[in-house]
C-alpha cells in the first residue's frame, strides 16, 4: 500500500511540475488544460492516504505535504476564475445602447449539420457580432441568410478546421485576412463602428494547437498569440479580442497573451465558462475566449446552448465605459515575461528558416 501511495504521489509531483517549464512539446502543455479535473484528483489520492495510511511515520507525513501542496498549486491557477475571487471587469452601470458591443463566438465544428441551432441563438440573442470558426462553404451557404440582419460580413471558408467568417450588424470600416504564422490559418483584424460612431478594433483569432495530429510543439500558437499581444500594445485604443485560443483561459500562455497586450478577462470573478467539450461533462475546460482592453465593462457573459458542436458557443455583451479605466486593473509583465516572449517568435522564426 505504501508503494502504491509513493508512486500516485510522484506522478502527481510530476504532472504539477512539468508545465512550470517552458518546453513546448504537446505533451507536456496539455497538462496546462485539465488543473481543475487534476484537482479532484490529487483530492482524492490525499484523502484516500489519509484514511488508508495516516500520517503515522515521517514518509506518510511527506507524501501527504507534497500531495496538500500540488492541490494548492493546481487551485491557484484556476480559483480566479470563479466566483470566489475579486473580479477583474467591473459590471456595468450603463445601458448606453450606442457604445454597447455583443458578440457570439462560435466553433462550429466543421462537420456538425445542426446550423439552424446556432441560427436560432443568433435571433434570440441578437449579436451585433457573429464570428464563426471552423466553418467552411456549406456555412457560408447556412449562415448567409443572416446578412439581411448582420451585413457586414468578412468570409474566410476553409476546410481545414480553420475557416471563420464574421457577420457583423455594425459596420466593419476595414476587415483584412491575415496568416500571422501558419499558411491556412487564417485572422481576422478589423476596425468596428459602433452606434455612437467610436470605433473599436477586434481580432478574431484560432491558432493551431500543439497536438499528437497537428503541430507537435506549440511554437505556432504562442507565436501567433505573441505578435497579436504585441500589436495590441502599442496602441491604446479601446480593443477586443475573441475566438478559440486552443489553450486554456488560466495557463502560462495565455497570461503571457494578456500580461504582453494588457487586456483584461471578463471570466476573472465570475466563472470559468467551460465551452469545451460539450460531450464531456467531464473533462470541459475554457478554451473559447473573449478579451478586452480597459476601456469596457461587462454586460453579460454566458455560455450558450449546445448548438451539435464539440463546442458550446459564447455570449458576452460589454460596455465602452473609458471612465472606468484607471479602476481595472489585470496582470501586469515582467522584464521575464518580455525576454520569453521575445523566445517565443525567436523559436518560430528559427523554425521556418
Amino acid at each position: 500500500m505504501e508503494l502504491t501511495f509513493t508512486i500516485l504521489t510522484i506522478v502527481v509531483l510530476l504532472l504539477s511540475i512539468l508545465p512550470i517549464f517552458n518546453w513546448s512539446h504537446w505533451t507536456v502543455r496539455s497538462m496546462d488544460f485539465p488543473r481543475l479535473q487534476l484537482t479532484l484528483i490529487f483530492s482524492c489520492v490525499f484523502i484516500g492516504h489519509l484514511l488508508l495510511l495516516g500520517p503515522n511515520k515521517p514518509e506518510s507525513i511527506v507524501r501527504l505535504l507534497v500531495l496538500f501542496a500540488c492541490i494548492v498549486w493546481q487551485l491557484w491557477w484556476v480559483l480566479p476564475f470563479s466566483p470566489f475571487w475579486k473580479k477583474e471587469v467591473h459590471s456595468s452601470n450603463s445601458r448606453e445602447a450606442a457604445d454597447t458591443i455583443k458578440v457570439i463566438t462560435a466553433n462550429v465544428l466543421t462537420t456538425n449539420r445542426e446550423s439552424q441551432k446556432l441560427i436560432d441563438l443568433v435571433r434570440e440573442y441578437q449579436p451585433d457580432i457573429l464570428v464563426t470558426l471552423e466553418s467552411d462553404q456549406w456555412w457560408q451557404d447556412q449562415l448567409d441568410c443572416l446578412e439581411d440582419e448582420l451585413p457586414f460580413t468578412v468570409k474566410c471558408p476553409l476546410d481545414n478546421l480553420y475557416g471563420m467568417h464574421v457577420y457583423s450588424k455594425l459596420e466593419i470600416l476595414e476587415g483584412k485576412l491575415n496568416y500571422l504564422v501558419q499558411e491556412g490559418v487564417p485572422s481576422v483584424k478589423a476596425n468596428i463602428k459602433l452606434k455612437s460612431g467610436r470605433i473599436v478594433k477586434a481580432y478574431f483569432l484560432h491558432p493551431a494547437p500543439p497536438s499528437p495530429t497537428e503541430n507537435e510543439e506549440s511554437t505556432e500558437r504562442d507565436a501567433e498569440l505573441v505578435i497579436v499581444a504585441r500589436e495590441i500594445a502599442k496602441d491604446n485604443s479601446p480593443t477586443i479580442v475573441t475566438g478559440d485560443l486552443n489553450d486554456v483561459a488560466w495557463s502560462k500562455t495565455t497570461r503571457l497573451f494578456r500580461k504582453i497586450s494588457g487586456l483584461l478577462d471578463p471570466r476573472v470573478g465570475r466563472g470559468m465558462f467551460n465551452t469545451f467539450h460539450a460531450s464531456y461533462w467531464f473533462m470541459r475546460w475554457p478554451l473559447d475566449h473573449m478579451f478586452h482592453s480597459e476601456h469596457f465593462t461587462v454586460s453579460n457573459i454566458k455560455r450558450l446552448p449546445n448548438i451539435g458542436s464539440d463546442h458550446f458557443s459564447l455570449f458576452t455583451e460589454l460596455q465602452l465605459s473609458p471612465e472606468s479605466k484607471s479602476n481595472q486593473d489585470g496582470l501586469d509583465s515582467t522584464k521575464e515575461d518580455r525576454e520569453f516572449a521575445s523566445e517565443v517568435i525567436d523559436k518560430e522564426k528559427a523554425k521556418n528558416e
